[in-house]
């Protein structure tokens, strides 16, 4: 398969990459949102300790991501004997996109992927335009569904995240 310019081999390379582009903080958060999700369809709240085991990550890492995901307002938490992180109605719109933007920031959606100044659709680098369809798809892909409903997918069993099904 190839993707407009790129040969195959080169088109490879490319998926690799793409399959990459999350820094390892945005895919512990997308793991922990989805978690924390499944637990709060159950009506439970759970703690950084039980959310970093469930997606094998450090516990001290996994909270620092949470706080961020807290301020963001990606997830709720309470404090005290009865709380932990959770996830209601007023996140039940959140999606890929804003947890990834919330831990990585918008760089990727934006800004020239060869890293000039001035690149725009008046003054494109060689890449502009493949890219800019392409991130038309990362765009869609990552908004295309609530992480509400990839929980959901993921208590059906639809889909899987290993690490979350016993």
């Amino acid at each position: 398969m190839t993707f407009g310019f790129f040969p195959s081999a080169e088109w490879t390379i490319f998926r690799t990459k793409l399959s990459t582009m999350f820094s390892q903080a945005a895919k512990y958060s997308i793991k922990s949102v989805i978690y924390i999700w499944t637990k709060s369809l159950e009506d439970r709240k759970v703690g950084a300790k039980e959310i970093g085991a469930e997606i094998d990550a450090p516990e001290a890492f996994t909270a620092k991501i949470l706080q961020s995901l807290v301020k963001a307002k990606i997830i709720g938490s309470y404090k005290g004997p009865n709380g932990g992180f959770f996830a209601d109605e007023s996140h039940a719109k959140i999606n890929l996109k804003d947890v990834v933007k919330a831990i990585d920031g918008d760089h990727l959606f934006s800004g020239c992927s060869l890293g000039l100044p001035k690149c725009s659709e008046k003054n494109p680098c060689p890449l502009h335009f493949e890219i800019v369809k392409v991130r038309k798809e990362i765009d869609n892909m990552l908004t295309s569904k609530s992480i509400k409903l990839l929980a959901i997918e993921v208590i059906k069993g639809t889909t899987t995240l290993s690490i979350l099904i016993k």
